[in-house]
């Protein structure tokens, strides 16, 4: 007031704001020197230097640099405030934001432009073990129009039905099929199936599942309007017609079943029928392994201290070739450890073990008779082929013009016992029955034969047709 002769209110206005602005401009130099302090200390170790590092971390990421124009941007319109200084900076630091914005998302379509155009080179690693697939011991493909039959969204049915064929294939039979692979192939036909066994078709056929298969068993009253085909597991003639003709084709005597039916038994049929094949070593140990738990010791005496477990395998396979069931297994078992030590090959322990079964083999056929009608062999063609046998080298031999007698001999007795109505089953020598079995196997798949040691004492015999003469 004295020196510059001011009012006392000027006075303390001016010197209030110097001082206030003095002790700010002071502070200037401390927040910059703690600010450097902070960067240094903080500083993340690399190839740059400090301020490569610090330009690098502020302009990487432009919304802070939006955040930042905002706010000063803000200040800059507040009153008394320099608005020219803080606009100017705020725009300068606005459209840098928006520069690298720009730049990028021309960086990201550049990047995205070249992943198209080149391609992906992938290293192909080396082959391995795990690129080896086994091959599937059962498996069924379908069309894609067959799919909603084995899918359990659509109501599919099949997979359930596939369940009950193993489990009476396993009841029936005497040991557990492998597990049906299904799987859908673009290969086949629209509504085709196929069914393999290891990887090797054994059947095939199509169905349509919007529409049910009429069979005719052979004495239907009428036709049906249809696609005429035949039923694949049996062969008989059929007709697929639309659903509302059930009722229709039921009254003029046709058998009708749904798809999933046709599918299913083809596949029981053909597992019956190929039921040797399917009995692998591991299901033969299954089998010894659930004897051994109500009998260990017989399973023990046997393998394999006394016969190997593919001897045991092939006389399972033997029976099974020939129609028998395996379900007496304590009894095989038995029959196999008792004639081991006299003889390991397998044929010859299958004709004892066939004997041992003889009542099982002759009701499979005659289920309640107590009389066997049977196709009998004349004795001087049995003589004839007995000493064919001991003659020949192999055992095996018979002559081309002896041969074909007996086969046309053969044909015409089983068709004389068709017609009769009664089994096919052909009564031999023991001596013969391996012989011609497998030599009729082919020539006439629907004759059995059986020797007269498997025929029980309480049974009579009646032979009905003969080969070789007359009954």
């Amino acid at each position: 007031m004295l020196q510059h002769n001011l009012d006392i209110a000027v006075a303390a206005k001016n010197y209030t704001l110097l001082t206030i602005g003095d002790g700010l401009v002071a502070q200037i130099p401390a927040l910059v020197i703690s600010t450097a302090a902070g960067l240094v200390v903080s500083r993340v170790a690399s190839e740059e230097n400090i301020g490569q590092q610090l330009v690098g971390q502020l302009f990487k990421q432009p919304q802070v640099l939006v955040l930042t124009a905002a706010i000063i941007g803000v200040m800059g319109m507040i009153p008394g405030m320099p608005h020219f200084a803080f606009l100017l900076l705020a725009g300068a630091m606005g459209w840098l934001a928006y520069y690298l914005i720009q730049r990028g998302e021309k960086e990201v379509e550049l990047v995205q432009t070249e992943a198209a155009v080149t391609p992906v080179i992938t290293e192909t690693p080396e082959a391995s073990w795990e690129d080896v697939a086994p091959v599937d011991v059962l498996g069924l493909e379908v069309g894609y129009r067959l799919i909603s039959l084995v899918d359990k969204a659509q109501d599919g049915d099949l997979l359930r039905r596939i369940k009950g064929i193993r489990k009476k294939f396993t009841q029936d039979i005497g040991f557990l099929p492998p597990a049906v692979h299904i799987r859908d192939n673009l290969d086949l036909r629209p509504n085709g199936y196929r069914i393999t066994l290891k990887g090797v078709e054994i059947g095939s056929g199509e169905a349509y599942s919007n529409m049910l298969l009429a069979i005719n068993p052979g004495s239907v009253t009428g036709n049906l309007v249809g696609t005429a085909t035949r039923d694949p597991a049996f062969g008989l003639p059929a007709v697929w017609i639309e659903a509302s003709l059930r009722e229709q084709a039921q009254v003029m005597g046709y058998t009708v079943v749904d798809p999933g039916t046709v599918v299913a038994t083809h596949l029981s049929s053909l597992l019956n029928a190929r039921a040797a094949e399917l009995l692998g070593r591991q299901e033969v140990q299954q089998l010894l392994d659930h004897l051994g738990a109500i009998s260990p010791k017989l399973v023990e005496d046997l393998v394999p201290k006394t016969l190997p477990l593919g001897t045991v395998q092939k006389v399972l396979q033997n029976l099974l070739e020939e129609g028998m069931h395996i379900r007496d297994m304590r009894t095989i078992v038995e029959t196999l450890a008792e004639n081991a030590p006299r003889t390991q090959d397998p044929y010859q322990l299958t004709a004892l073990v066939r004997v041992a079964l003889g009542p099982a083999i002759v009701q499979q056929f005659y289920p309640s008779a107590q009389e066997l009608q049977v196709i009998g062999m004349d004795k001087e063609l049995e003589y004839m082929l007995i000493q064919a046998m001991q003659s020949s080298q192999s055992g095996i031999g018979i002559e081309p013009g002896l041969a074909d007698t007996v086969l046309r001999e053969t044909r015409a007795a089983a068709e004389a016992q068709e017609q009769m109505g009664l089994p096919t089953v052909m009564l031999v020598p023991t001596q013969l029955r391996d012989l011609l079995a497998r030599f009729l196997k082919r020539a006439v798949p629907n004759i059995r034969v059986i020797s007269h040691d498997e025929v029980p004492d309480f049974k009579t015999i009646r032979v009905t047709a003969m080969v070789g003469g007359r009954a």
